[in-house]
């Protein structure tokens, strides 16, 4: 059997809390506890095998960033064992390991010091951090110089080139401004498809779900559940929706998803157009079961990137997502032409929508589905008539099936 890449046991995390500065001097003195212990972390139980990419998710406060600093080893347990076997890079905050009266020359190789790196190993690589950086003659000024942006671009070129065997993320699937974003986005998906191990902690339900083979759930420090990432999405999920104050259907289905900032060289859409039964509008009367939708959506991609995809979400009016669909997993692919424009039409025949209020949301997204080039709300509504008394959003389909001699037989002994 292989090695664990990770391996937790009983591992936990408790800090203590003194009302006055004095109590700690008593406590020592006297040898009675004078403080209250809070457990960030509950003891955890945890096997993370080689080329696995494991989901942490929760709400702030559950006790995601201790294990996360568990496994980088920048805190210590206070119960328990915690083993990694391999090489740990973290991206956690980003710079905060720096010196910043020393150049960003000289934090490279503090850093990949700390890392393990020898200075040889460390010169190897200096030449593709810097590049992949991408902060040019400010390399050699000091830290404090930065702004936040460059600081980030530097720790996470330096966090990803240290040929790490296990790789630590938290809310950092993509940094910076512009082409570093999608720059960022894809040297993690480069560690994926390596077969790298990968703790992945995010508010992004579906990047978690899209990237992820487990993902672990926790609460107030206790794992609550963890299994296949459909199911406890859909567990978490159902309860932030009890849970919150404000209902979750009045948010962005993907409102966490990472986005290329505004103003930036990247793909955009250009035009939508909605039709129903060939009429042209933004807002439409459509009748259930009888009404065909045409959606055109027209978009510019850049030089450099994958021709990109396309999500369509359908909202009741309260804001709950009814349906989806996405090119990339129906297996459909975009073609552009020489001004690397495209169009894509997409049909719904005999909307089966019920009465009631709709609308639809337009993404374009990356190749893999994972980022957002740009999200266009509301491009349209529709007004759902109907001719029948069916009650919900829409009609599933069904069959009436012939009852048997021998159901009868039964039916009539009840």
């Amino acid at each position: 059997m292989n090695t664990p890449m990770i391996q937790l046991q009983g591992a936990g995390k408790c800090y203590r809390s003194y009302e006055r500065d004095i109590d700690r001097v008593l406590e020592v003195l006297f040898g009675k506890p004078r403080h209250q212990a809070f457990y960030a972390l509950q003891p955890i139980d945890l096997t993370v095998q080689q080329g696995e990419v494991i989901g942490l998710i929760g709400k702030n406060g559950a006790g995601k960033s201790t294990l996360l600093k568990l496994l980088a080893g920048t805190v210590q347990a206070t119960s328990g064992q915690v083993q990694i076997n391999g090489r740990v890079s973290a991206i956690l905050e980003l710079g905060a390991s720096f010196h910043p009266d020393m150049s960003g020359h000289d934090n490279v190789y503090l850093t990949c010091a700390i890392q393990g790196l020898t200075r040889a190993e460390t010169a190897a690589a200096y030449n593709d951090i810097v590049e992949f950086a991408g902060i040019g003659e400010f390399i050699q000024r000091p830290v404090k110089t930065y702004s936040s942006g460059m600081v980030m671009r530097l720790a996470f070129a330096i966090a990803t080139h240290v040929n790490p065997d296990i790789l630590i993320i938290d809310e950092a699937l993509s940094v910076g401004d512009g082409v570093f974003a999608r720059r960022s986005f894809d040297r993690i998906m480069e560690f994926r498809k390596a077969g790298k191990t990968i703790f992945f902690c995010s508010h992004s339900l579906y990047q978690v779900e899209a990237l992820c083979d487990r993902v672990l759930w926790l609460e107030k420090g206790v794992v609550r559940q963890q299994g296949k990432p459909a199911s406890v999405i859909t567990a978490y999920s159902e309860f932030l929706e009890a849970s919150a104050a404000i209902p979750l259907a009045a948010q962005s289905p993907v409102a966490h998803l990472a986005q290329m900032p505004a103003g930036q060289a990247s793909p955009k859409v250009l035009a939508v157009e909605v039709r129903v039964d060939g009429h042209l509008a933004r807002v439409h009367k459509v009748q259930s079961a009888q009404s065909t939708v045409e959606v055109v959506v027209r978009f510019q991609s850049v030089p450099g990137l994958a021709v990109p995809t396309l999500g369509l979400i359908w909202l009741s009016g309260d804001g709950r997502v009814i349906s989806s669909l996405g090119s990339k997993q129906d297996g459909v692919p975009f073609s552009v032409d020489s001004k690397l424009q495209g169009e894509v039409r997409v049909q719904f025949p005999t909307l089966p929508l019920l009465k009631g209020a709709y609308s639809l949301d337009v993404y374009l997204l990356c190749e893999d589905a994972l980022m957002v080039y740009e999200w266009v709300k509301q491009v349209a509504e529709f007004n759902v008539e109907q001719a029948g008394l069916e009650l919900g959003l829409f009609v599933m389909p069904h069959q009436w099936l012939p009852s048997t001699s021998s159901h009868k037989q039964a039916y009539h002994a009840l």
